[in-house]
């Protein structure tokens, strides 16, 4: 018997856009042998399902059903794919959690401290063979000394919002008179702004699963962005970035990654697909944690569809697997 499941996209932060992309390639991969698929839309304006151009039916929010043709659908689970808020940062997934309705993400704890990029890594920090970049973590309102700052950390700097994604409001400091311009514009973003010293190295992005029980480190990427950095442009803009699939490593290099990868995934407690983005130092070959996304980005030129065709699989048979997972 079919599973009903709600696709569940938008969210109310800059990344709805790329949420709906996302949305999109999970639509037409999803196996509509097994499962009905209903996208839902949330946004500032509500919660909704849209059958048709110009056609709104409300979600009741009591028990996340949807009332169609008079006829009452309850869902077996969802499957989220609303980067940033509320599909990231554990709200939803507590919501979720009260209805004790399955969905496809890490649970609300993690979501919530993932999202966070400082106290992720103050985490992840002490697993064997993975170092974290020296940082400071700064509060809107706070008492923060930027001259002391520039004092205590080595240029060139990465500014980012603690809790952003897809690079918005995130700039790179060569000169520390660029620092405050950097913080300001971070700040527009979130209350908590990460500023970390910049690791020389080749950028690295791996996804990692778990399905049957076990865990599953797809193929990882390489990038080289043609800009400064990976910025949202280099994400989003076809062409912008060199993505190499799968990346090149020695024998020893992907032994190390893998294991590392898994402890991450294991130690924070992770669920469904999540990717973890990192260098590995051009002199010494250490393996730097630059942060984790617990809901990865699904769009044509996102990294994990390209693992996932690297790995050998189907979309559809990927999908399909964390499904499964989601609803055992």
């Amino acid at each position: 018997m079919k599973k009903t499941i709600a696709l569940l996209t938008g969210g109310t932060t800059g990344e709805w856009v790329i949420s709906v992309k996302s949305a999109a390639t999970i639509a037409q991969n999803i196996d509509t042998d097994l499962y009905d698929v209903y996208k839902i839309m949330l946004n500032d304006k509500g919660w909704f399902y849209e059958p048709s151009d110009s056609v709104k039916i409300d979600i009741d929010k009591n028990d996340f059903s949807l009332t169609l043709d008079g006829r009452k659908i309850k869902f077996d689970g969802v499957f989220i794919a609303i980067h940033g808020s509320p599909g990231e940062d554990g709200k939803l997934q507590g919501y979720f959690d009260m209805l004790k309705i399955p969905y496809t993400t890490c649970d609300a704890l993690t979501s919530s401290i993932t999202m966070n990029k400082g106290y992720t890594k103050a985490i992840v920090d002490g697993i064997d063979n993975l170092y974290v970049a020296k940082s400071i973590q700064i509060f809107k309102g706070g008492n923060h000394n930027l001259n002391q700052i520039k004092q205590d950390l080595k240029l060139p700097y990465f500014v980012k919002p603690n809790s952003g994604g897809s690079s918005i409001g995130m700039s790179k400091v060569k000169h520390t008179d660029d620092l405050d311009v950097a913080v300001e514009k971070a700040f527009k973003e979130d209350t908590q702004v990460l500023i970390e010293e910049f690791v020389s190295g080749r950028e690295f992005s791996i996804g990692v699963y778990k399905a049957n029980g076990e865990i599953t480190v797809l193929p990882t990427t390489e990038v080289i962005p043609a800009n400064e950095f990976f910025d949202f442009e280099a994400k989003y803009t076809p062409g912008a970035t060199q993505e190499i699939t799968p990346g090149s490593m020695s024998d020893e290099e992907f032994s190390r990654v893998h294991q590392i990868i898994k402890d991450v995934y294991k130690k924070l407690n992770c669920r469904g697909v999540v990717r973890v983005d990192y260098f590995l130092e051009h002199e010494t070959g250490k393996f730097y944690f630059i942060e984790i996304n617990t809901i990865p980005g699904q769009t044509a030129t996102s990294f994990i569809p390209q693992q996932v065709a690297a790995m050998g699989i189907s979309l559809k048979e990927f999908y399909t697997r964390l499904m499964k997972e989601t609803l055992n």
